[in-house]
């Protein structure tokens, strides 16, 4: 039987995504290329497994796009929000183990404690083929969001949540829904920034 994590947020802030609205003074589209590298690692099952992670950002989403993205959920709710993610340009890429690249749809950094770094990466989910022939229940968390959480030195750790999905509870609240046990535990992440020529 899958275990459904459920986590509330307050709608001003919407899914961590939208977190960055409320801040000002921040690069919207940094002419530069960000490499993370990292290590995954899954608890579910009775074996953890780990691997290698690379993600780059090659574009930063703009105040525009993150508002588009709020007033798509508040509108439409996921269903629109998702639509209107897939028509955003590309914002990098994700390399994980013993799969393909796939491309970032979102990405946005905010100044943290300490001098560090928090990065809110998002991208519609893979759907795989026994997925939509058997109408699994998986298609309902059609979002993959990762966090990232840095200190001066671009070093640190973050999770990465492969099926993610939100609704507005009774209280108000947004909340986000994972599908299966906890999410991937990104650990040993470095950072290599690349200025534009």
């Amino acid at each position: 039987m899958q275990n459904h994590k459920t986590a509330g947020v307050s709608l001003s802030v919407l899914l961590l995504m939208a977190a960055g609205i409320l801040l000002s003074g921040l690069s919207a589209n940094a002419q530069e290329k960000t490499e993370y590298a990292g290590w995954g690692v899954n608890l579910e099952g009775s074996v953890a497994k780990s691997g290698k992670i690379y993600i780059t950002v090659e574009r930063w989403s703009t105040p525009e796009e993150r508002a588009a993205l709020v007033t798509a959920f508040k509108n439409g709710g996921q269903d629109e929000m998702l639509k209107l993610l897939k028509q955003m340009p590309k914002a990098g890429f994700i390399n994980m183990p013993d799969t393909m690249a796939y491309d970032l749809r979102y990405a946005y950094k905010f100044p943290a404690e300490n001098g560090g770094t928090t990065v809110i990466l998002g991208t519609d989910r893979r759907i795989t083929s026994p997925e939509v022939w058997d109408q699994n229940r998986a298609l309902d968390y059609p979002f993959e969001l990762i966090e990232l959480r840095l200190n001066a030195k671009g070093e640190g750790d973050g999770t990465l949540s492969w099926a993610t999905k939100m609704f507005v509870n009774k209280d108000g609240n947004v909340v986000l829904e994972s599908y299966g046990t906890d999410p991937i535990m990104l650990t040993k992440i470095t950072t290599k920034v690349t200025k534009a020529k």
